[in-house]
């Protein structure tokens, strides 16, 4: 009897064992339920924006070239430092041209011969005036040709100091070789040292830099923008000025200029731009610094909104999921919609949709 209870428990356990692996095997069978996140349509500000590539440059910055051709024997400031207008920055020692100064001494030993023989003829007509031999009008003739040798010989010794030492006898402190700022900046570059030849502008070469001088309050973005964005700005509008070195400033800017001619650049036109900097205080910006320009194209205020991932294409028919019920799963209508303004992660939407409508987004982990 014992047996034959033990046996029927076996059983028993067996047959339970069978239906719960078949139960559990059943359970891993089915699908699970996907469950998603929903987002509410919802009011919003939306702006598409562009990024320009360019840099930060003074306004004003002037590169400061000798009058006169030298050699450098002197130098007053270093890059870094700040200059006023008509400031000494360096001094020039005039290496003069054979030719010029051979040509100034001959107008000098002219102008000495003119002088001494005008002399002699003014002290003869001076003793004939006395003595009223002469008339006063020939005596003031030749006074006046005395006047005028005594001139000449005055200009052609301050021409000929200037071609051998760039110095004007009557306006010493005019010197062309002292090179004087023209504005008031701050020296960017000093690309010459002491012994260094120079040589003046002319039409054969653009002459040496003696410095670089640039305005450092006045600064402006310069970059450029594609033209498949430069028909949606213009002159006046805001742009925010980030500087790669200054990871933590934003600038303020004010878009000024649109190149009305584009380059072409790898294959498609580029309009230059320009952008008037507000600097505020306390922040030090150097010339030459990497900076990107964000411009808004396109701005929706208080527009109806979702998130772009839920969008579905169709063609050209765009379509999302809308909740209509959750309970005791949730269940979606597929809802054609018309879109608008994007800003790469929230969308516009024009039709289809109402406020607080929730709608269909990715699947819950």
């Amino acid at each position: 009897m014992i047996k034959k209870i033990f046996r029927w428990l076996l059983i028993a356990v067996a047959v339970m064992v069978f239906a719960g692996t078949f139960v559990f095997l059943y359970q891993k069978s089915r699908p699970k339920e996907k469950v998603y996140n929903v987002h509410p349509a919802v009011k919003m500000d939306l702006e598409k924006k562009t990024i320009v590539n360019g840099k930060i440059e003074p306004r004003d910055e002037v590169n400061i070239k000798p009058q006169i051709s030298g050699i450098i024997t002197e130098l007053y400031k270093e890059a870094g430092e700040q200059v006023k207008k008509d400031e000494v920055i360096a001094k020039v020692k005039v290496i003069p041209d054979m030719g010029n100064l051979s040509a100034a001494e001959h107008r000098v030993r002219q102008a000495e011969v003119s002088m001494n023989q005008a002399q002699t003829d003014y002290d003869r007509m001076s003793k004939l005036f006395e003595q009223k031999v002469v008339s006063k009008e020939n005596f003031e003739k030749q006074e006046v040709a005395y006047r005028q040798a005594q001139l000449e010989l005055s200009s052609a010794r301050d021409a000929l100091n200037i071609v051998r030492e760039g110095i004007s006898l009557s306006n010493a402190s005019l010197s062309t070789t002292l090179i004087r700022s023209t504005i008031d900046g701050l020296i960017l570059d000093v690309p010459v040292k002491v012994g260094n030849s120079v040589i003046l502008s002319n039409s054969f070469n653009d002459g040496t830099t003696i410095a670089t001088v640039a305005d450092m309050g006045n600064l402006i973005f310069r970059g450029q923008i594609d033209e498949t964005e430069v028909g949606r700005i213009s002159e006046g509008i805001p742009v925010i000025i980030s500087v790669g070195a200054l990871p933590d400033v934003r600038l303020d800017a004010t878009l000024e200029y649109i190149s009305p001619k584009g380059v072409e650049q790898n294959g498609a036109n580029q309009f230059e731009i320009k952008a008037a900097i507000t600097l505020p205080q306390g922040v030090t910006i150097r010339s030459g610094y990497s900076a990107n320009a964000e411009i808004v194209l396109e701005r929706a205020e208080q527009c109806l909104g979702i998130p772009e991932a839920t969008l579905e294409f169709a063609g050209d028919t765009t379509f999302v999921y809308v909740l209509t019920d959750s309970v005791p799963v949730q269940q979606y209508e597929r809802t054609r919609i018309a879109t608008g303004l994007s800003d790469g992660v929230n969308i516009q939407v024009r039709e289809g949709l109402k406020e607080g409508d929730l709608v269909r987004g990715m699947i819950k982990e």
